[in-house]
């Protein structure tokens, strides 16, 4: 299993806090995995706060309306991934 980077693990503990998940711990999201329909229990309301935190968090709406929302929400990296490259910096 591959580790975390530091903005995974952000990310990570962002899911955590803002879907009050306190069953699950910042470094058990392994970056590969889905994130959804997995041990997580993550489902498309989850998404929706998700989307909602992550546009406080980083300063970018994910639109609801996107294509690309299936490969962007697939796993923590590539979500992470799709942060790092349309944050507000």
């Amino acid at each position: 299993m591959s580790q975390q980077t530091p903005a995974e693990h952000e990310l990570a503990s962002l899911i955590v806090s803002s879907l009050n998940l306190e069953h699950l711990k910042a470094e058990q999201f392994a970056p590969e995995a889905p994130l959804f329909g997995t041990e997580t229990g993550l489902d498309s309301i989850d998404a929706l706060e998700l989307a909602l935190a992550v546009s406080k968090r980083y300063g970018f709406q994910l639109r609801s309306d996107n294509a690309d929302n299936k490969r962007i929400f697939s796993s923590l990296r590539a979500l992470s991934q799709h942060i790092e490259s349309h944050r507000a910096h």
